[in-house]
């Protein structure tokens, strides 16, 4: 016979899991995007800033994939070669990503307004900070020096390449930081990323979710970009961007990080009632 009783969680939280770009650091989650027109453009194919953003959150072998299969971008591939994208094709594309990446994520790696006061405050709440991303080792070797020198040490950092199992939009990441760092339910951490694949990553691992509307790849402007337009046009970017990531399960969507502390506190009102993701 079935036994249908089920325990629910309703201690505090444990751990706050975030995503790097856009998310933590790189308002608008320029430096994948920027790359990866450079290394299509290696190969004679044209893709605007949208194509590119298209998969964002996926790990970038993937993601390159991904974006030749868009039919605009699988048309003009097929244009140039007289042929459909392959995996061997994917490599090529990876092979000239990599060390572009590698050179210019430097760049883009300033902190979002109010993600480092935000995340300490996090830490004086008890909270320990995990952290994935769709960048590989290779990438976050050396983005991690960079970050810190902001400020921004996770306790546990997982890289898209270092799981054998994958990266998203599985789960796998996400756990591994609940068993790298000890945590007791996974109901206990939220998981806060700017793209869809990411907030599918959380849920899968049965974790709250939060999803960043303004500072990530759904609006995909800079700060200043974003500062400049009028609140009606600000107004229409967010819903959009807001709706997105609503419609992909997110528990909570906000602008950016620095909204965060709010939300832990409804989260953790909400697991004291005995709700759960």
């Amino acid at each position: 016979m079935l036994n249908n009783t089920h325990r629910a969680y309703t201690g505090p939280l444990q751990a706050v899991i975030f995503d790097w770009a856009g998310t933590v650091l790189d308002f608008g989650s320029f430096a994948p995007t920027q790359v990866l027109v450079e290394a299509f453009k290696q190969l004679g194919i044209t893709l605007t800033l949208a194509e590119a953003r298209g998969p964002m959150g996926l790990a970038k072998w993937d993601h390159i994939k991904a974006v030749g299969q868009m039919e605009s971008v699988a048309a003009r591939w097929q244009d140039q070669f007289g042929r459909t994208m392959n995996d061997a094709d994917v490599d090529q594309i990876y092979a000239l990503f990599m060390p572009l990446q590698i050179a210019h994520v430097g760049e883009f790696s300033q902190p979002i307004t109010g993600a480092i006061d935000t995340i300490n405050a996090l830490r004086e709440r008890g909270l320990k900070i995990g952290s994935c991303t769709g960048y590989p080792r290779a990438v976050m070797n050396t983005l991690q020096p960079i970050a810190a020198q902001y400020g921004f040490v996770p306790d546990y950092i997982v890289a898209a390449d270092d799981l054998k199992a994958g990266a998203r939009p599985g789960p796998w990441m996400a756990l591994a930081n609940v068993i790298e760092l000890g945590i007791s339910h996974v109901a206990a951490c939220i998981k806060v990323d700017d793209t869809i694949p990411g907030i599918t990553e959380g849920l899968s691992a049965g974790m709250w979710t939060v999803g960043l509307a303004v500072s990530g790849n759904e609006v995909g402007l800079t700060e200043a970009e974003w500062n400049a337009l009028s609140p009606t046009e600000q107004a229409k970017l967010r819903d959009i961007a807001s709706a997105k990531l609503a419609q992909a399960g997110a528990h909570f969507v906000i602008d950016s990080i620095a909204d965060l502390p709010a939300v832990i506190s409804e989260i953790e009102a909400a697991l004291a009632r005995g709700e759960q993701p």
